[in-house]
């Protein structure tokens, strides 16, 4: 499970006293206590591993996106930072599909789901959520679903 993922390795953070990884699991076990208070609110249970995947992915691209920006404005210590901590949030996460799985992955879904065209699209995206949270970013694989549908 996750979070007993987690809590093993903020305790050896503790130990080896490695405070950016340290401070990096708290705000992780941070998102992670946010969306369980959200989800009891709502009437829901804790959040479950495929939530808390979604929040890392989250987490990763906001940092990838400070970094950029940082780099713009000529600050690489932040901008290393901001990378560092992508790293220690990629630990924890399944690996990611490369461009080719991706595509090969998104045809299989199209396939297996009876696609025909962009009509289809969410039936092939549930498909894909459903078999790879978290190994990869949804907002690419839209692409080429929409590149692969209209090609058809």
């Amino acid at each position: 499970m996750m979070r007993d993922q987690l809590a093993a390795a903020l305790k050896d953070a503790m130990k080896s006293k490695d405070a950016p990884r340290l401070s990096t699991i708290r705000l992780i076990q941070s998102e992670i206590k946010t969306r369980d208070i959200a989800n009891r609110g709502a009437g829901k249970g804790d959040a479950s591993d495929d939530e808390i995947l979604q929040i890392m992915a989250k987490m990763v691209k906001q940092r990838e996106e400070s970094a950029k920006i940082y780099e713009d404005n000529a600050r690489p210590e932040l901008a290393a930072k901001e990378r560092a901590e992508i790293v220690v949030v990629q630990d924890f996460m399944p690996k990611q599909l490369s461009e080719a799985e991706v595509r090969a992955n998104v045809a299989a879904a199209i396939t297996e789901a009876g696609a025909s065209g962009l009509k289809d699209m969410g039936k092939v995206m549930a498909v894909l959520k459903e078999r790879h949270a978290g190994q990869m970013d949804f907002a690419k694989a839209s692409a080429v679903l929409k590149e692969l549908l209209t090609a058809a």
